[in-house]
């Protein structure tokens, strides 16, 4: 026997009783509690049994995982979203760009799809300005006479290449900004931002709104069209949030870095159409720091809709929120909504609201979090963790825990907070029920009631149920053939 195998003597622990004992505590956190009243340092391990401890989704969830197939579909499926070059080439009614919207008496929506008589009070009243905007009722009584009667139809904006924030309601004649890949030819679109405060997105109704919306369609559409086609070279979108994430955005919540860089690109050209309406988009631009969220969504789907459609990719490729329910589709499971109901939002409210005011989560811009943005880059954004109701360290410790959801990270989009490591990219069904971690979304907060408007921000999580959906759905491929 050799002095390698000679099994140690059991020596008395040094300072075991003596000292302060430093206790793991792994899972459950009520066990820490009475060590941590004893006085002990306690490192808490948050930890749960993958797939939450049912035995036939883990069974599932093994034969998926390390599955040769599933990773090379995974390893594409990334590529094709990371290879995407977002480029801002146009603005157009939406009826110019979308055919139905003008064919017939057609609204898209954000989130999967609902009827008329489920949507949530912010949608309902998106819907009835949106009604009045296109002509088709005089009055708010009329708009809703007309969508009780089944007179209007709905659609969501992800059925059509579009993406639209909170109620995310888009009508003909509204404005949309077009972004392409010259590579595989996607397109992509989303309406323009109306800036802060009262606004339709929220719910928000009035001569305010309206007038508003009636602007952004006749001056500021056709003023930012010109200027894009007297611009020297096009607008790399992928530029703006890689410079936009070094200066303190997210690109979800914060889209203040952004929206000034956009503007400056925009600034001299917008001043040349003047005659269009430039100078009173200029205007517009300075007091509007949400203007890049628009482009960040657009940008966004355009790189996941590259990534969709990979046959065995686990891969998340949308995930949207109508404010009653929420759903994903996943890259090999073709066009399916896996569906949840809306989850709250956690976070802070302005004076005179709470949560009992707040409709649940909503709109189609967490697609940014599935392209490695908003929650998934909050390390990027420390002015946006108060807002949020987080903190610094809170913010860096989410990043880090996204990036044990995701397929890969973006070689583009660096995270300052985390020595400039890439964002996380490609959400994967499979570790989402591994982990039992949920992503995490920043979003708004909308009043539940029509025709109020925002009241908060804060943040929010994709629900479990969609990714449990999703994987029980998946099929096992065959092996590769050796």
């Amino acid at each position: 026997m050799t002095a390698q195998t000679v099994p140690a003597r059991a020596v008395p622990a040094q300072g075991l009783l003596t000292g302060v004992p430093h206790v793991v505590n792994v899972g459950v956190d009520a066990f820490a509690g009475p060590p941590r009243a004893a006085g002990a340092t306690v490192t808490a391990v948050d930890w749960r049994p993958p797939a939450y401890g049912d035995p036939e989704l883990g069974a599932g969830l093994a034969r998926l995982v390390a599955h040769p197939a599933v990773e090379a579909a995974n390893s594409e499926a990334l590529e094709r979203i990371l290879g995407v070059v977002p480029i801002w080439t146009d603005v157009r009614p939406a009826g110019a760009l979308i055919p139905e919207l003008a064919q017939e008496r057609l609204l898209l929506h954000a989130g999967p799809p609902i009827e008329w008589e489920r949507m949530c009070g912010p949608m309902r009243a998106a819907v009835v300005g949106a009604a009045l905007l296109e002509g088709w009722a005089a009055t708010p009584p009329e708009a809703e006479a007309l969508a009780d009667a089944g007179a209007i139809r709905f659609a969501p904006c992800h059925h059509h290449d579009a993406v639209g924030p909170m109620a995310g309601v888009i009508s003909a004649s509204m404005p949309l900004l077009v972004v392409e890949d010259e590579a595989t030819g996607l397109r992509a679109y989303s309406n323009l931002n109306e800036g802060q405060g009262r606004c339709l997105r929220y719910g928000a109704l009035g001569d305010d709104v309206m007038e508003r919306l009636r602007w952004m369609g006749e001056r500021l559409g056709p003023a930012l069209r010109a200027a894009i086609g007297s611009l020297a070279e096009p607008v790399n979108l992928r530029s703006v949030t890689a410079q936009a994430l070094q200066m303190g955005d997210e690109c979800h919540s914060r889209n203040t870095a952004a929206s000034a860089l956009l503007t400056r690109e925009l600034s001299a050209v917008l001043a040349r159409h003047a005659d269009l309406g430039g100078i009173e988009a200029l205007d517009f631009l300075r007091d509007n720091n949400y203007w890049f969220l628009n482009f960040s969504m657009a940008a966004s789907k355009l790189a996941l809709m590259a990534g969709h459609g990979v046959p065995h990719s686990t891969v998340v490729t949308a995930f949207a929120r109508n404010g009653v329910d929420v759903g994903i589709r996943v890259s090999g499971l073709g066009d399916t909504w896996f569906i949840a109901p809306a989850a709250p939002v956690d976070g802070l409210y302005f004076a005179g609201y709470g949560p009992a005011d707040a409709n649940p989560d909503i709109g189609d811009s967490a697609i940014t979090e599935m392209h490695g943005l908003g929650g998934f880059a909050l390390a990027a954004a420390p002015a946006i963790v108060g807002f949020v109701g987080g903190t610094p360290e809170g913010a860096r410790r989410i990043s880090q825990e996204m990036g044990t959801l995701t397929v890969g990270r973006h070689r583009d989009y660096r995270l300052p907070g985390l020595d400039f490591v890439g964002s996380p990219v490609g959400v994967d069904i499979r570790k989402v029920v591994d982990t039992g971690l949920e992503p995490v979304i920043t979003t708004g907060i909308a009043h539940r009631e029509p025709g109020i408007g925002q009241i908060g921000a804060g943040l929010t999580h994709a629900p479990m149920r969609c990714f449990t959906d999703a994987l029980n759905a998946f099929e096992v491929p065959p092996e590769p053939a050796e």
